[in-house]
């Protein structure tokens, strides 16, 4: 059973930047010329549609700027907003370079000085401006974090994107307290899985839907009860409910009113919740899209080398492999994240 902490965010970023003047070290060293002129593996989108249509490309290495990095990629998880980028869902320009999450080392250092050097372990959420889907990318001080020293760069590739958006949806938007009662729809999914741990951790009593077959996970995750949507309606089993976690949608989100104390939030990663719906349940509705938050991924991989928390890798991809690694996301069944093997 996962014990209970106090969650309180820092004030200050993960990575521990400290400025000084740029002209204390020479805007381009050797290393950083050479490094300039380098090229790299990308995996990158030039026209939207399936798997097909990625393409592992050479192109130049990223060179950070001011107080970034540019990481070595060692490891990059796959998620559902990659092929919805790849398939066009989400707009943007092409050609794009998809992957929101990477662990891996710093390779170059920004030309303002800090206190990062090359070889130093980090894991990092990036912004919708670059992918991590490739051998280097650049990495803002906004993003990133030490990475958890009881995990590989694989487990830590898992985490940074669903991490944070577990984070901010039980804290930020659902101010979810310990004795609360929280249910999370999806509990055995990339996000829901963290979910279920964070939450633990914070006191809160935690029931998840899931598939039966996905019940043993969920526990040994430290969920008080599970409920097998396939076969059970959660409504009939849980009642005073503080807080929904939404990560499904559509009927399941309907349904979750009616499970809700007055004075309770639904909160959905997916979906606009009804504002209808709020006001007849004398309850609150919010949605929002998860952002790189350096503080609370550092709190994030504080919790897993405290042993409250670890993400669950279902299967691992080499790089050139990417398009196996989306379809399997998009058309099975997963539980925790699947992630790509960039280097070693």
């Amino acid at each position: 059973m996962v014990g209970e902490i106090r969650i309180r965010l820092p004030e200050l970023p993960g990575i521990p930047f400290t400025r000084s003047s740029s002209a204390s070290r020479p805007a381009l060293d050797p290393e950083t010329r050479r490094n300039s002129m380098a090229t790299m593996k990308a995996v990158r989108v030039h026209r939207f549609g399936g798997p097909e249509v990625l393409s592992l490309d050479d192109v130049p290495m990223p060179q950070p700027h001011d107080d970034e990095v540019t990481l070595k990629v060692c490891a990059a998880s796959v998620n559902p907003v990659d092929y919805k980028t790849r398939e066009g869902s989400v707009g943007g320009d092409l050609p794009v370079t998809l992957g929101r999450d990477v662990s891996g080392v710093v390779e170059l250092c920004g030309t303002r000085a800090h206190t990062l050097k090359k070889g130093d372990p980090m894991f990092a959420m990036l912004g919708n401006d670059r992918g991590g889907n490739a051998e280097y990318v650049v990495v803002k001080a906004t993003e990133a974090a030490a990475k958890p020293e009881r995990l590989s760069h694989v487990e830590a590739a898992a985490v940074p994107l669903a991490g944070v958006t577990a984070w901010q949806g039980l804290f930020e938007h659902g101010d979810l307290k310990s004795g609360q009662r929280v249910l999370i729809h999806g509990g055995a999914g990339g996000v829901g899985h963290l979910a279920i741990q964070f939450a633990k951790a914070a006191g809160a009593f935690v029931v998840t839907t899931v598939a039966a077959e996905d019940f043993d996970i969920v526990r040994e995750l430290g969920a008080d009860q599970a409920v097998d949507y396939k076969n059970q309606r959660f409504e009939d089993e849980v009642e005073d409910i503080d807080m929904v976690f939404d990560l499904v949608a559509g009927d399941t989100q309907d349904r979750s009113w009616s499970v809700l104390k007055p004075g309770g939030v639904l909160v959905s990663t997916v979906s606009e919740p009804s504002a209808e719906q709020a006001r007849l349940h004398q309850a609150r509705g919010v949605s929002y899209l998860a952002e790189p938050n350096a503080a609370q991924l550092a709190m994030i991989s504080r919790l897993i080398d405290a042993g409250k928390a670890t993400p669950f890798v279902q299967a691992t991809y080499p790089l050139e492999e990417v398009a196996e690694a989306e379809e399997r996301l998009e058309s099975e069944h997963t539980r925790g994240k699947i992630v790509l093997q960039v280097a070693a």
